[in-house]
């Protein structure tokens, strides 16, 4: 039985709390997001500037989930014009390692699957040969 069977066993929930933090984590902009926020407190538009191709909505949306799964912490100042900045929590900057070590992983192998890819598609498009 895998740690991760394991897990789902422990917790009764057939996986449901697993894929819901895979499901956050794994989305297009979140771990960039942690990643560019990792050590720095940083402005709305410091971030929208830093992280290429992402859209003013699309950082709401990913800084709004961030904050409610607690790994990201929104401060307001009260100034004129108001001043937002945004920080990893405690438990956001614990992402980091594994989220570098999954980066290193996907660099590491990239060649051996798109090569697998590549081989698999060839199959693909081969004409069907049945007797």
């Amino acid at each position: 039985m895998s740690k991760y069977e394991k897990a789902c066993l422990i917790r009764g929930d057939g996986g449901r709390a697993v894929r819901g933090i895979l499901d956050r984590i794994g989305d297009k902009w979140t771990l960039l997001v942690v990643a560019t926020l990792h050590g720095e407190r940083m402005r709305f538009s410091e971030l929208l500037h830093r992280i290429p191709g992402v859209s003013q909505r699309m950082l709401t949306l990913t800084l709004r989930h961030l904050e409610r799964d607690g790994l990201v912490e929104r401060t307001v100042y009260a100034e004129v014009p108001p001043r937002v900045e945004y920080e990893l929590t405690p438990v956001g900057r614990t992402l980091i390692e594994p989220a570098v070590a999954l980066a290193e992983w996907a660099i590491e192998h990239n060649p051996d699957i798109e090569r697998s890819r590549d081989g698999y598609d060839e199959g693909r498009a081969a004409p069907s040969r049945q007797p």
